[in-house]
């Protein structure tokens, strides 16, 4: 019955020692702990995504609507300066140019770059003098 005794107590030393390591290792809890945290981030960088993936999707339908805007009101603007004002040069309506269908429908809206150079000579560089009154 000794044997039997030591035994039971064995088998119930080893449980108790390892329910305590379980409950009472520092090392666990912190891998635990770093666990929830990693799992934590990681939700909150899909949240991320997913609103930075829904803002430029807003963006992108914004701007769609500002650009089909843009085309309506310079269509606009060019019939009413056509129909308000026919007898005006093409050089000094500064609506002379229409958007065709294609252009409209392709984005293709004119566009004048500025030039950062003058049409002619300025005679800046030249040795002459201009005369002086």
């Amino acid at each position: 019955m000794t044997w039997e005794y030591g035994l039971i107590g064995l088998v119930v030393g080893i449980i108790v020692g390892a329910v305590a390591m379980r409950f009472g290792n520092k090392k666990l809890r912190e891998q635990r702990s770093m666990q929830y945290e990693l799992e934590k981030s990681k939700a909150e960088l899909a949240d991320y995504r997913e609103e930075l993936t829904n803002h430029f999707a807003q963006s992108a339908e914004l701007l769609d609507n500002m650009a089909r805007d843009y085309r309506q009101l310079y269509q606009h603007m060019a019939k009413g300066s056509n129909d308000l004002l026919p007898n005006l040069p093409g050089q000094k309506n500064p609506f002379a140019y229409q958007l065709t269908e294609a252009e409209a429908d392709n984005d293709q809206v004119p566009v004048q770059m500025p030039r950062d150079y003058s049409e002619g000579a300025s005679g800046l560089l030249r040795g002459e003098r201009p005369a002086r009154d």
